[in-house]
This record gives structure tokens, C-alpha cells and sequence, in this order.
């Protein structure tokens, strides 16, 4: 089968569970990213079986998180947190803005190298200054190079975690900035430590690419005054509790009269 860049295809070995688009070929060996879940990948080009996909406009995740805010629109008027969505991978990242556009929310884009992003945090929360903050991309556990609690296992959890303190060292505050860390697999439990209020993996499995916006467009969109239901936004993401997980704190959206 002629197989090429940006072929949208399945393989065969894995039962055809994951829809990969090819971004690269070098002789009979394809390499994939997920077209829905943040994850990278290679095969044989002869496992893979071309299949038909078109990326959705996420009607179903953005009517889900638009049913979930309950506003009362006829006397008051609400702000919305502003949130900087810092993505190791462009097409995720547009999709993520795509996203927050279809509901209103003010969100600001910078596509950056995961290892890049603790040199430039503090640059670009002096410019943007939200409310929340997404460091998301690429990442993954490999079993070979030690346990789940050993960051060197990681493929970009270190990056992660530097960027998340170094974020914490620009504001302290839990509740002052909202920061979401994380891709497929992160060391959950260090990205808590280094100061998250939601992160990835708990059980270290890949997060769908609108995992991260989900949590921050839920954040923007909770109030400044009350603790936000911690289960009930982890349960609007892909896959739930597995895939996310996070602290109680207040929401960042503030409430004005009259309308």
C-alpha cells in the first residue's frame, strides 16, 4: 500500500486501537503521531493500513463544557481567567485555541520546544500575565530506563517540572495562577510536587490532545469565590481520573452586576 507524509493510518499489531498521522518515512520504517492523543510512535510501514479520518471541530467537547457552566446572563456579567497555553506541538496547539475560541475564552498561544519553555516561562508570564497557565506536548514513561518515580524515566516530565517551578518562583500562589502540566505518561506525582494544580498521568496513559484546554477552559470559567468541584471537571477530560488529577482551589472567573 502506498503509504506517505500525512497519511492518516492504524496499525495492524496494535489491533488497530489508535489513529496515528505519519509525519516522516525513512526506508520501511513510518514515524506516527497520534491523531487524537498526544502520543509519538513508530512501525513498519508494512503494519500500518491507511484509514479515513478528518479532524473534528470538537463540537462534543466544546457543547459538554458549555452545559457544565450554569450563567446566569440576563442580570450579571462575567470575566473569564485568561489563559497562556504554552504546546510543544503546533497542530495541538491550534487545535487547543480552536477550542477555546468556540467558547468564548481569552486564551493567548506559544508553540515552544518542551525543553525550551523553563528558560522562557518567567519572559512570557511578564508579558501575557494570565490567570492560568498549560505547559503541555509531548512525553512518555520508558519501563527500560527505571521506575515510574525515577524523572529520568521520562521523556519530557523533567522539562515539565522545571518549567512548573519556574513558574512558581514568578507567583506562589496556587490560586493567583493556575498552572496545568503535563502530556501522555508525565511523572504525575513530581509536577504536583514542583507546584501544578493539575497534572498528568496518574496512571501514566496517554491524555487526549484536548485533556489540558478542557481543565483550563473549566478553570476559567469557575468561580473566583468558591472551591471548584474537583471530580466533576477531572471527569469532563477523555479519561478521567487515570489521565488527570489535581488539588481543590478556587476558580478565576469573577462575577459583575448589572449586566
Amino acid at each position: 500500500m502506498d503509504i506517505k507524509v500525512g497519511d492518516y493510518v492504524t496499525r495492524t499489531s496494535h489491533n488497530h486501537d489508535m489513529i496515528f498521522k505519519v509525519i516522516g518515512i525513512e526506508e520501511d520504517i513510518c514515524y506516527l503521531k497520534g491523531a487524537n492523543v498526544r502520543l509519538y510512535a513508530d512501525s513498519d510501514i508494512e503494519d500500518l493500513v491507511k484509514t479515513d479520518f478528518k479532524m473534528s471541530d470538537d463540537k462534543d467537547v466544546v457543547e459538554r463544557v458549555k452545559d457544565s457552566t450554569s450563567l446566569d446572563r440576563d442580570d450579571y456579567f462575567y470575566l473569564p481567567g485568561k489563559i497562556l497555553h504554552i504546546d510543544g506541538d503546533r497542530e495541538y496547539l491550534d487545535r487547543c485555541l480552536k477550542y477555546y475560541n468556540n467558547i468564548n475564552l481569552m486564551a493567548m498561544g506559544i508553540c515552544e520546544d518542551e525543553n525550551i519553555v523553563p528558560k522562557k516561562i518567567r519572559e512570557y508570564l511578564e508579558e501575557y500575565n494570565p490567570n492560568i497557565l498549560v505547559i503541555t506536548g509531548h512525553d512518555a514513561y520508558y519501563k527500560k530506563k527505571g521506575g515510574i518515580h525515577d524523572i529520568n524515566s521520562y521523556k519530557n516530565s523533567i522539562n515539565f517540572v522545571k518549567a512548573v517551578k519556574e513558574a512558581r518562583r514568578f507567583e506562589k500562589s496556587h490560586e493567583k495562577l493556575i498552572i496545568i502540566a503535563g502530556a501522555c505518561q508525565s511523572d504525575y506525582e513530581e509536577l504536583i510536587r514542583a507546584g501544578a494544580n493539575f497534572a498528568s498521568s496518574p496512571k501514566r496513559i496517554n491524555i487526549h490532545a484536548l485533556d489540558p484546554a478542557i481543565i483550563a477552559s473549566r478553570m476559567s470559567l469557575s468561580d473566583i469565590n468558591k472551591d471548584i468541584d474537583l471530580k466533576d471537571i477531572i471527569s469532563s477530560t477523555k479519561y478521567g481520573k487515570e489521565g488527570i488529577g489535581g488539588i481543590i482551589t478556587k476558580g478565576t472567573m469573577y462575577m459583575g452586576y448589572p449586566r
